[in-house]
Parts: C-alpha cells; sequence; structure tokens
C-alpha cells in the first residue's frame, strides 16, 4: 500500500505543477506561475523515485491508473466540475490496471 501513498503524492505535485503552467498559458495569469510549476514538477520526478518497484517503467505505467483518478479529484475540487459516471469507471478500470502492474503475476514472455 505504500506505493499508493507515494503514487498520490506525486500525482498531486505533478497536476499542481501542470496546471500552473495552464493558468498561465491558457487561463492568462501571470507567468510568475512557471517557478512554482516547475518546482511542483521537480517534488513529482523526486515522489516517483520513492516507489518500491525494480524496474522504472513498471512503477511508471502503474503510476498511470493513480494518476488518472488523482486528475478527476483535481476536476471535482480544484476546477469545480463535476466527473462522470463514465469518467469514474474509466478511472477505476486505471486502477485495476495499475494494480495488476504492481502486484499481479510475473508471467514472462519468450
Amino acid at each position: 500500500m505504500p506505493n499508493y501513498f507515494w503514487f498520490f503524492l506525486a500525482a498531486l505535485f505533478e497536476i499542481g505543477g501542470c496546471y500552473a503552467f495552464w493558468m498561465w498559458l491558457r487561463l492568462g495569469k501571470s507567468a510568475w506561475w512557471i517557478a512554482p510549476g516547475l518546482l511542483s514538477l521537480t517534488l513529482f520526478a523526486l515522489l516517483l523515485t520513492r516507489v518500491e518497484a525494480a524496474y522504472a517503467g513498471r512503477a511508471y505505467a502503474a503510476y498511470g491508473g493513480v494518476y488518472v483518478v488523482a486528475s478527476l479529484l483535481w476536476l471535482g475540487v480544484i476546477e469545480r466540475t463535476r466527473p462522470l459516471a463514465s469518467d469514474w469507471l474509466g478511472a477505476l478500470l486505471c486502477l485495476i490496471g495499475a494494480g495488476v502492474i504492481l502486484f499481479g503475476p510475473r508471467f514472462t514472455s519468450q
């Protein structure tokens, strides 16, 4: 379960960093938003290294599922737009996939 904690924390910083750039480029906010955006994206990268996984690619693939859920939470809480039921269904499928990647059996390809 600690992996999901690091994934969720990393997702918040990644979304926050990207949203800072969104505010600057799409919402016409000050270019000063770049600084916290870069800091947030740096913290995202550092937090993602805390995940217990043998390979970075596998950790990043599993992280994708958590990122989808965190993005929908961001949509609801920060952007005050209610995610659709189909959004949540897609997020559930992503989380199931992340779980398989992290905890599923290891089949080898030949």
